[in-house]
């Protein structure tokens, strides 16, 4: 396979494979949304927002988000990240922890942890910094989990708060939040923002912006291929990629030059582009798996 894609790389006149799945900060593509969704995390830590609370469906750019914010925060800021939690609230203390660097002992109990915990938000201060919690994928976390994060930001030295949290997940997780039962966490959040799937013309920058970065500058994908390509991938960055790889592949394999929307239809019909899962898939293939459910 690897010397397949050398060859399509050189077929296409590539420097690098446009559309892989490892993130690159070469190929960062910054949108108007993903630039207005930076903003609102920003003003969030900078107003000292309890709470900063960031959905959008998965592979829209959260995670890139998240690490462009910790790449280029202040000194005066301390972040820490907690992916995918789990566990009650003495495991996610266990996480905050490590998360923030700080060794925590096997055997601690809850309150000793909690009490480390706040050691630390106080030397943090007392150093004038600021301490952000961040939490990917939160829309995993427990309403008791929820809960325990609220309370944290109780944590305060005189009048100033000692730890911010931002927020993130898939968009169920605003459905979570604005349940009765978390009412107060809800009052928390301070600054939100609803990362949406690109519209038809956001994939075509999408798609143009890395092949350009590959060094390519002339199209590749014509103008049917890419509406079909937004079709089938929902505008979702993640599905983009994987779709307009393989893609490329077909049209290595025909030895073509240009991709258009018969190319992007036969790798729909064959099966082999999996990550849109079942609203991806074309229409037939839908009907049969609709079929075997009833």
């Amino acid at each position: 396979m690897g010397s397949s894609i050398d060859l399509y790389t050189a077929h296409f006149g590539l420097t690098a494979r446009p559309f892989s799945l490892v993130p690159d900060p070469d190929f960062l593509f910054w949108s108007d949304t993903h630039a207005r969704a930076f903003s609102m995390l920003e003003y969030g830590i900078l107003t000292r927002a309890p709470i900063t609370l960031i959905t959008g469906e998965v592979g829209t750019g959260k995670t890139t988000l998240i690490h462009q914010l910790m790449n280029n925060h202040r000194s005066d800021v301390t972040i820490g990240l907690v992916a995918n939690a789990h566990g009650d609230r003495g495991e996610l203390l266990r996480w905050v922890l490590l998360a923030l660097g700080q060794p925590v002992d096997h055997d601690a109990h809850y309150v000793d942890m909690f009490g480390q915990f706040q050691s630390y938000l106080v030397a943090e201060y007392a150093a004038g910094r600021r301490v952000v919690l961040i939490f990917d994928e939160a829309q995993n976390l427990t309403r008791d989990v929820l809960e325990e994060l609220r309370m944290f930001t109780n944590i305060n030295a005189g009048k100033d708060e000692l730890l911010q949290l931002v927020i993130v997940g898939q968009p169920e997780l605003r459905d979570i939040v604005l349940r009765p039962d978390l009412t107060q966490f809800a009052q928390r959040v301070a600054a939100s923002f609803h990362l949406p799937e690109m519209g038809s013309d956001g994939v075509a920058e999408y798609i143009a912006h890395r092949l350009a970065v590959a060094g390519r500058t002339e199209t590749i994908f014509d103008g049917g291929a890419i509406t079909a390509i937004y079709e089938a991938t929902r505008g979702i960055p993640r599905l983009i990629n994987q779709l307009c790889d393989l893609a490329l592949v077909y049209a290595f394999t025909m030895d073509r030059q240009e991709i258009d929307a018969a190319i992007v239809a036969q790798v729909l019909k064959d099966g082999v582009f999996f990550g849109g899962g079942f609203a991806a898939a074309p229409p037939s293939f839908r009907r049969t798996r609709a079929t075997e459910a009833s």
